[in-house]
């Protein structure tokens, strides 16, 4: 199916501008994945994307998902609720100073409960960090309705916007992608 597709680009140019904001979820933990896992992460980018069209790494072998993961420059942080992965936020540290955050989402049974604003701001403060200059982040229509608002609630700042056409399966895959 053709699709329109609006892209907002959103950057924060000093920790300054985050506006955090912590759940109260008492059995929130967020930890970083220290080690490089190809199937944690691609089971986070099912698990959260698969409602959301994201389609950009399903093809993805282990060897290239390990390869990507395998630097310094990405760190991935995943919220648990009670032991149970509730979402995460993948850094990329890039030229220039710049940290994208290169995906950010909740697995659908966690959405409205605050941990996803939790979750940003740690993403956030993580990325500073990593010797940031200027943390970015896009997205896209076919994201979460609440992304968009949780990025500018915690700071960032719209700078580009795109609108383009994509063809795209009738429905989102969800986490269990097919496989052909």
């Amino acid at each position: 199916m053709l699709t329109t597709v609006t892209t907002w680009y959103l950057e924060m140019l000093s920790e300054d501008w985050l506006r955090p904001s912590f759940s109260e979820h008492p059995r929130l933990n967020i930890v970083q994945a220290e080690v490089p896992s190809p199937e944690l992460s691609r089971f986070l980018y099912t698990a959260v994307g698969g409602d959301w069209y994201w389609l950009d790494r399903l093809s993805w072998s282990y060897e290239r998902w390990l390869t990507y993961l395998d630097r310094p420059q990405v760190q991935t942080w995943v919220a648990y609720v009670a032991g149970t992965p509730a979402g995460y936020v993948e850094l990329e540290a890039q030229l220039g100073g710049d940290v994208e955050i290169a995906y950010f989402g909740l697995l659908r049974p966690f959405l409205g409960q605050g941990i996803g604003k939790h979750l940003l701001t740690v993403g956030v403060q993580q990325a500073w960090r990593m010797d940031a200059t200027r943390v970015w982040v896009h997205t896209c229509s076919l994201d979460s309705p609440f992304a968009l608002k949780n990025y500018e609630a915690r700071g960032f700042k719209r700078y580009r916007e795109e609108v383009h056409t994509e063809t795209l399966p009738e429905q989102p895959f969800g986490p269990w992608v097919p496989y052909s």
